[in-house]
């Protein structure tokens, strides 16, 4: 049997069963790109190999192509499309330890000044503008961002309906007056003020702006505005990380209020739409400032001040 039709079947039942699998699936393309025509008794493990190790150093990546790809020989095997499985037995150990990029105030500053009719492209100055600070002023996953619908953004009440998000949450995202104002003034200027998908932020013929033109577009600012790492780590700034930005400043700013951040972790928590604190830990990226604030409050309760 092709290897398309069976992840075809695949995918098929796997969504069937409420799943959104929307990551897998766009695993399982590329694989079936990769493989081209090929049937599935034809695919060698050398190959399969090849495509999970791709062209850098080993990375959670990895395994979560492996995992997919595990799931999907695993149903080939049970509908009798192929007789063994040519993945590795295992997943290596991930060397390499991921840490989220937080952007300083004057880097983010660099990145709205890049914006540019020229580097935006497809998108309008106001459309990106517009949406990197609410990523950044809500702390939005991108995706929650860009499936947003006129509906939902209701700017006299400022709050923000985020739909059937990841583990199919849906909650309320209330924003501030500054925000407000930037999203009334995208508002007025977006290109298309209705269209047939009811997206808030579109594209300049007024169709859905796509994670992907937004992401290359970012690239694009990133470069201008200079914005690089330079603590070794091996990928680039994102756009993702606008998310954990939101949540290291929040919590640089509890403490420079003297609040008590420990009871507004939870907070915090719901805020991102996590089911618990510990879904949120790995946006507490200890910034030299955030351990700073974090000392300096510490110091005070051991000498005997109040625990703030």
């Amino acid at each position: 049997m092709k290897l398309q039709p069976a992840m075809e079947q695949y995918v098929t039942l796997k969504q069937s069963l409420g799943f959104r699998f929307h990551t897998e699936n766009q695993i399982l393309k590329a694989f079936s790109k990769a493989m081209g025509k090929s049937s599935l008794g034809q695919i060698k493990p050398t190959v399969v190999r090849a495509f999970l190790d791709g062209e850098a150093a080993v990375t959670k990546n990895w395994s979560r192509k492996w995992v997919a790809l595990r799931g999907f020989y695993d149903f080939a095997i049970a509908r009798g499309f192929v007789r063994r499985s040519p993945l590795p037995s295992e997943a290596p150990k991930v060397a390499v330890t991921f840490t989220p990029y937080i952007y300083t105030q004057q880097e983010l500053q660099r990145l709205l000044q890049a914006i540019t009719p020229e580097a935006t492209a497809a998108l309008s100055p106001q459309t990106v503008r517009a949406l990197l600070l609410l990523l950044y002023g809500a702390g939005l996953r991108i995706s929650e961002a860009l499936k947003l619908e006129a509906a939902d953004v209701d700017l006299q009440a400022c709050v923000l309906c985020v739909r059937q998000s990841k583990f199919f949450k849906t909650r309320l995202v209330p924003f501030g007056p500054k925000l407000a104002e930037v999203l009334r003034d995208y508002e007025r200027k977006r290109p298309g003020l209705s269209g047939a998908s009811g997206y808030f932020f579109q594209a300049n013929k007024g169709i859905p702006v796509s994670r992907s033109t937004i992401e290359r577009v970012f690239g694009k600012l990133r470069l201008a505005a200079d914005v690089k790492r330079i603590d070794g780590g091996r990928f680039q700034p994102r756009l993702h990380d606008l998310r954990h930005t939101a949540a290291v400043h929040r919590l640089v700013a509890w403490y420079r209020e003297g609040a008590d951040v420990q009871s507004l972790l939870v907070k915090l928590s719901a805020y991102l739409g996590h089911v618990d604190i510990a879904a949120t830990q790995p946006y507490l990226t200890l910034t030299p400032e955030l351990r700073q604030q974090a000392s300096a409050r510490f110091a005070r309760y051991a000498l005997g001040g109040a625990h703030e």
